[in-house]
């Protein structure tokens, strides 16, 4: 996992995982896991799979690098206090599978709660054969 920010606004958690090096063969199946991964943790809550890749290619007027082959983002929440208001604008969270011929991106936007940013590290490193 690489710590970044991107458009010098959103930090993220990214990484690059070669085909050849995942234990999955396309988005569906990252998607699948990650989907085991949260309805087996005992706070966080599956919410939808969201096709993005569809979504964009349907648009009249859209733009998307060629090399994609798939994108689809797993929505949950980790919701267990709100301490605040204005956490709620923090949750749900997501995480991002997108497919290219020869690796996957999986990234997500950093967590304010370390055990929620914790557990998606793990997980986006499970997807990687051991």
């Amino acid at each position: 996992m690489k710590s970044m920010t991107i458009k010098d606004t959103y930090p993220i958690q990214a990484a690059e995982i070669g085909k050849e090096e995942a234990r999955f063969a396309d988005t569906d199946a990252v998607i699948a896991y990650l989907k085991e991964q949260i309805e087996s943790h005992p706070v966080a809550t599956y919410i939808a799979t969201f096709d993005h890749y569809t979504h964009t290619k349907n648009l009249p007027e859209h733009k998307m690098d060629e090399k994609i082959i798939d994108v689809k983002l797993i929505i949950f929440c980790f919701g267990k206090e709100l301490p605040i208001p204005q956490m709620a604008a923090v949750r749900p969270r997501s995480i991002a599978v997108v497919e290219e011929a020869d690796k996957f991106t999986v990234s997500f936007m950093d967590a304010p709660n370390p055990v929620a940013h914790d557990a998606m590290i793990a997980w986006v490193r499970g997807i990687r054969k051991a």
